[in-house]
Order: C-alpha cells, then structure tokens, then sequence
C-alpha cells in the first residue's frame, strides 16, 4: 500500500472509531464485537426521580408568588413585591432544570443531532432578561414610595414573608440529598436555601415596623433584595451568554484536557481542540492527536473517553487520530483578519 493511500486508509478506520468515542445514552449501530469498557453514556442530571421534586417545589413556589404578590398590594409593601418578583425568579429556574431534565430525555434527530438540550442555555437568557426588566420595575416603586412614604401594614409583611421563607426553606431540604450528586439539582437546592434567607430578612423588616412605623424600611429592603436579585442574574445573564457564543464552560479545564491527551502513550501532538457546552448541564469536545504509529484501537480511546468524561466532564468528546504525515489546519484559525479601514483624506 502506498504511503498517501495508507494515510487514508488509516484516517478512515480513525473516522469509523471516532464517530462513536464519545459518552451518550443515545443508541448507535457500531456492530462490535468487542465490550467498550469506557462506557458511552450521557449522565443526564438530575435524575427521573427528581421530577416529583420539581413538581412540588414549582407549585409551592407559585403559591407563595401570588400571595405574596396580593399581600404585597394589600399591604403597601414594595419588599413583598420584591420578594414575589424573587420567588417567581425561583419558579423560573426550576421550570427551567426541569425542562432540561425532560429536553435531555430527548434522543437527537436527523436536524437536531446534538438533541435540544442547548434549549436550556437560551431559556437562561430569557429568564434573565426579564427578572432584570422586573427588577427595574421594583427599584422605580420603591424609589417612588421613598419620596412618598405610605404606612406598610408590618404584621402581613412579617407573615407572608414568614410563609416564602418556610416555603423556600422546605423547597430547599426537597433537593438537599439530590444535591450531592447533581450539580443542577446543586444549584436549585443553593436558590432556594439563598431565598429563604431573602425572606427572612423581609420577614424581620415587617416586624420593625409593626413595633416602630418606620415604612421606609420597607422600600429600603426591597432594594436590598432587587440588589441580591440583580448580582444572581448578572451572573446568569453573563455565563448563559457565554454559553450561547461557545465559550468554555465553566469548570471546565481546557489547558488541563490537553495536557492529559498530550501525555497519552504515542500522542506527538494535540491540536484543533474545542471545547464547548451542549446544555447548561452538558459538555462536548472534539480533538486531534497526532499518533505516528497509527490508531491505538478501541479499547485505548474508550478509557481516554472514560476519563474525559470522569475527570474533566466531558460528556460528549469525538478524538480524530491522525498519523501527522500531512499537515491539518484548523479552518477556524486561518480565518483572516478585518482589513483595516481606508482613511479618507
């Protein structure tokens, strides 16, 4: 066989083997005969058994919005209002982990081959842009009430607050075990744990002004919450975004991965490495390695998938070995600058 064609040759067996290194649950027909120690499956988070779990806490949460959001008129209490606007952002999140546990059930299509889980990231974008409007809406009210005090009835501010606190504080011991194991179930247990301190702190408001009439309290926490709201979805807004322009994920050790596949046993040379997020609880990669000796067969790329997968969260990663006897280029990076723009004299 002559060099060239046995380059090609060897690629092609390359592209046969690395059209399945990857972790997925989704069935594919590769016809080995052989057992892939690696494993190819997605860990898709959180768990069915979560479902119950985001069902109660998103009727709970609901709840607790509209009366929070009656008492908060009945009662002249901007902080009430800001703290509905808060438990509706919670309603928002969880519907939004939840959709993506249902998305992720989805198998990929002959369109969507990657499956609807990047669903989730742009559902993060809309989510933030609108309790971001809504945190306007509050500050423009409290402002408002600050230049025109209005006695706040504190004994209903102190209850309803009172009731959002234990509502998010039960929502929050319901993801307490998942959240050892998932991390998006984490990060639903750490907002509703976070808003029932929120509510606390609403709830200690109305006190003081059932004991002292001092009203302007009220407007004065409701931009203290607004504040809290803001920092949390800034930080959404920013990271979804990120996400949406094929960013690197965050946690995810790009520099780490390619000094693992650059110390594998025959690897020359790493490059074309991309990193990318499949959903906002998913991770996908591609990479080639230069393996002068050829292709080190099935078993050697499914513990590398294994261990991308395991140590660097990769749920999804696709090796193309290449045996660096012609040169490849990232058509990416040879994309040519802007050229300058003319001055007109």
């Amino acid at each position: 066989m002559e060099p060239q064609s046995k380059h090609q040759h060897e690629h092609k067996h390359a592209d046969e083997h690395d059209s399945h290194a990857h972790a997925d649950d989704h069935e594919h027909d590769h016809k080995h005969s052989h057992d892939h120690k690696g494993g190819h499956h997605h860990h898709h988070a959180p768990q069915a058994g979560q479902g119950r779990t985001f069902a109660i806490a998103v009727g709970l949460n609901l709840l607790i919005v509209v009366v929070q959001a009656v008492y908060g008129f009945i009662a002249h209490s901007t902080a009430l209002l800001a703290d509905a606007g808060h438990n509706l952002s919670d309603v928002l999140c969880l519907l939004l982990a939840w959709g993506a546990v249902w998305l992720g059930t989805r198998k990929p299509s002959e369109r969507y081959t990657f499956g609807l889980g990047s669903s989730s990231i742009l559902a993060s974008l809309a989510n933030a842009a609108l309790l971001l409007f809504a945190c306007g809406a509050i500050v423009l009210e409290a402002v408002q009430r600050l230049l025109n005090p209005a006695p706040v009835a504190g004994l209903d501010v102190f209850i309803v607050a009172t009731l959002g606190m234990l509502v998010n504080g039960f929502s929050a011991w319901l993801f307490m075990r998942g959240s050892k194991e998932d991390l998006n179930v984490r990060g639903a247990f750490l907002h509703m744990a976070a808003d029932a301190a929120i509510s606390a702190a609403v709830a200690v408001s109305g006190l003081v002004i059932l004991f002292t009439g001092a009203s302007w309290l009220d407007p004065v926490m409701s931009i203290i919450v607004v504040g809290v709201i803001v920092v949390g979805t800034w930080g959404l807004g920013r990271d979804a975004m990120r996400l949406a322009m094929g960013a690197v994920p965050p946690g995810v050790d790009k520099p780490g991965i390619e000094r693992y596949l650059a110390g594998l046993p025959g690897v020359t040379d790493v490059h074309d490495l991309h990193v990318w997020a499949l959903s906002t609880t998913e991770n996908a990669m591609t990479a080639h390695l230069v393996m002068p000796q050829g292709h080190p067969g099935d078993v050697f790329v499914d513990a590398i998938v294994g261990t991308l997968r395991r140590d660097h969260a990769m749920n999804h990663a696709t090796l193309q070995v290449e045996r660096g006897t012609t040169e490849h280029r990232c058509a990416l990076h040879e994309r040519s600058p802007a050229p300058p723009k003319a001055h007109v004299h």
